[in-house]
């Protein structure tokens, strides 16, 4: 069996890192949900709810790069266990302030900053980890079996953590979370170390490795290509499907229930699209992979938008969801593979940092469906990321050609 081919998950330490990553994306969709919930129950205000995600969305621009330079200093493992660290005692801190009935909004926003920082950290430490476990020939499967687990989550973690509160209240949530970071920490301390590559040469200090690693992006079309598509994707296309519950309820007349079904439609069309990725002998293309799936996104959003009849939107949003698999599975590979081994962390820092401008594209949307409404401003942003992708084709042609 080539190498390409050797199934990931037999190897022991890429399964305890994709199961610690399993745990990690679990909780973050589970707390999403929580946490606006506690927040909407204390305050009564939906900006403060807004408020929450948008605390953990904004250190991934401003933190981005400085972690993809952190963890170019320190070993992979320890990096994880420092993230996995931070998140268990933030949770813990929480389950005590719940248990004896002092938890305030205030705490879960300093945990929710806590856990944005830590989302900060995912791609240039964890990922860049599960890359080098891989390597370059398997880096599709394993992105693939990543977002996998991602999207499975995104459908399974909002589902336990109401069924949590409901029974529970916040402390029936967090002793749980607390016990699965516990048991993420066994699995990453049962990986076997593995030093960080090395040349001759490397910046030294965190300031000169965030210049080497912008100086990287100048250098390799490819690179620059493939973290600019991402920075398209997260000014005009994911903040669309914040509207989608908007659209369900005022456009379509759905109840809760109903809404909540139609925005699983792209989590579940995710999932199924990077199952499908994780298990093909061959990968398609992964330049063509890539920039057919965001056009696919944009596409499939911009025609749920227009929809009337439930039934064709979530069908939309489905296929929105396998064109967006095509789009995150290669997204990292591309990145990781286009840098040398010694520069991979501050590359994935760099793609953090694209992936960071999303809130600047919440606030575009935001302001937008005031004036226009949901669907316009929906289908208005499908449209100006189709528009900014064709005229912007020589920053990325490069990556068409990727393999």
């Amino acid at each position: 069996m080539t190498d390409a081919a050797a199934p990931l998950l037999r190897d022991p330490d890429f399964r305890r890192l994709w199961a610690a990553g399993l745990i990690t994306y679990f909780v973050r969709w589970l707390e999403v949900l929580v946490v606006g919930v506690f927040t909407y129950e204390r305050t009564g205000s939906a900006f403060a709810v807004a408020g929450m995600l948008m605390l953990r969305l904004l250190p991934l621009g401003l933190l981005g790069v400085a972690f993809g330079a952190l963890a170019a200093r320190i070993p992979g493992r320890t990096g994880v266990l420092g993230m996995l660290g931070v998140q268990s005692v933030a949770a813990l801190a929480l389950l005590v302030a719940a248990a004896t009935g002092r938890l305030e909004v205030w705490h879960v926003a300093v945990a929710s900053v806590l856990g944005g920082i830590v989302w900060a950290a995912d791609n240039p430490i964890r990922r860049a980890m599960v890359g080098e476990l891989a390597g370059t020939a398997r880096m599709a499967r394993a992105m693939a079996l990543d977002v996998g687990a991602s999207n499975a989550c995104k459908l399974a973690g909002p589902a336990a953590g109401g069924l949590l509160l409901a029974n529970g209240g916040m402390a029936g949530v967090l002793g749980p979370v607390v016990l699965l970071y516990a048991v993420a920490i066994v699995a990453v301390l049962k990986v076997r170390p593995r030093p960080r590559v090395a040349v001759a040469g490397a910046p030294v200090g965190v300031l000169a490795t965030i210049v080497d690693g912008l100086a990287m992006v100048r250098e390799r079309p490819g690179l620059a290509g493939a973290l600019w598509v991402t920075v398209l994707f997260n000014l005009f296309g994911w903040p669309v499907l914040s509207m989608v519950p908007v659209i369900g309820r005022d456009r379509l007349g759905l109840g809760p229930d109903g809404v909540g079904l139609l925005a699983s439609a792209d989590g579940l069309g995710t999932l199924i699209g990077a199952v499908a990725l994780a298990a093909l002998t061959r990968p398609p293309p992964q330049g063509r992979a890539y920039v057919v799936g965001i056009v696919t996104f944009f596409l499939m959003v911009a025609a749920f938008a227009a929809c009337t009849d439930v039934r064709w939107a979530a069908a939309a949003l489905f296929v929105s969801g396998l064109g967006q698999a095509a789009f995150a599975v290669m997204q990292a590979t591309l990145v990781f593979g286009a840098a040398p081994p010694e520069r991979r962390t501050q590359a994935m820092g760099l793609l953090t940092m694209a992936i960071g401008t999303a809130p600047l594209g919440f606030l575009a949307l935001g302001a937008t469906a005031e004036q226009l409404g949901a669907p316009m401003a929906a289908a208005a942003s499908c449209a100006a990321g189709l528009l900014v992708l064709a005229t912007t084709r020589r920053w990325w042609r490069v990556c068409w050609d990727a393999r």
